[in-house]
């Protein structure tokens, strides 16, 4: 298959019958971290299986984007290893794919020209590059805005734009600054949805920052709960809840309630 577009189509099946299922897709063992004499992380551990949906929740300044950053390869660790696959990671690499609160697109290309960005960073031609760009924007539900700019989007058609260009990479793992925090509520419920059916067609692994109960429990498989200092893991919940979650009222279910209320505790606990 000669295009892009197919060859990546074809990219989650070849990975599937590489992975081990006995080897978690992220490791994270004893990172330490330090700015300064302020100690952000110390000795923080962390598993995440193939395919799991991570929520890390905690109060402002505990480490929840210093993780990311540090499994992005955005900065170093003082000690620790992160691993992905079985593999030490040294610095950024394709395999993974961020996705922040700001968006962090180009203001002076268009929609179509942002999701292509990775995809001409690596090389790839123009015309298969926009294939796979097109197929992104298609499925994350802007058709018809791919010439539009930046400062012609609401903030969360913006932020779809970011999912989209994160998903032409096809990562092996996803990582979410608290990507939706910058909008309003209706357009984050509706956010959570759009990314809930992304995810569910393409099972990556996914670790999501997040300062709402809610939205972790909603979204995750598991929620961590990090300690105000030093990034120690207070709480590591399974979300016991079925999916697809977006085709129910999940929210307004018992048990959801007694989700909320022993992550809730776990904060309080601080």
């Amino acid at each position: 298959m000669s295009s892009a577009a197919g060859a990546i189509g074809t990219m989650g099946a070849e990975k599937s019958a590489m992975r081990r299922s006995s080897v978690p897709a992220l490791e994270v063992a004893q990172l330490g971290l330090r700015y300064g004499r302020h100690t952000i992380l110390t000795d923080f551990n962390l598993q995440v299986k193939e395919s799991d949906f991570v929520c890390l929740l905690g109060p402002s300044g505990c480490g929840k984007t210093s993780v990311l950053k540090l499994v992005a390869g955005l900065i170093e660790p003082q000690m620790g290893t992160i691993l992905v696959d079985g593999t030490p990671i040294h610095g950024p690499g394709t395999e993974r794919s961020m996705v922040f609160q700001n968006y962090g697109l180009l203001p002076w290309r268009t929609v179509l020209g942002n999701v292509e960005l990775g995809l001409e960073i690596r090389g790839v031609s123009k015309r298969e590059r926009r294939a796979v760009a097109l197929k992104e924007i298609e499925r994350i539900g802007l058709s018809g805005f791919q010439n539009h700019f930046p400062n012609q989007l609401s903030g969360g058609m913006q932020q779809r734009v970011g999912l989209a260009r994160a998903f032409t990479k096809n990562p092996r793992i996803l990582l979410m600054d608290e990507p939706f925090a910058a909008v309003d509520m209706q357009t984050r419920e509706y956010l959570q949805d759009e990314l809930l059916k992304v995810w569910e067609q393409v099972k990556t692994t996914v670790l999501f920052v997040t300062h709402s109960i809610d939205e972790a429990i909603y979204l995750g498989d598991r929620v961590v709960v990090l300690s105000a200092h030093g990034g120690e893991t207070r709480l590591s919940l399974d979300i016991d809840l079925p999916r697809p979650r977006y085709e129910t009222d999940i929210k307004a279910s018992r048990r959801f309630g007694e989700l909320r209320h022993l992550i809730r505790e776990a904060l309080r606990g601080q």
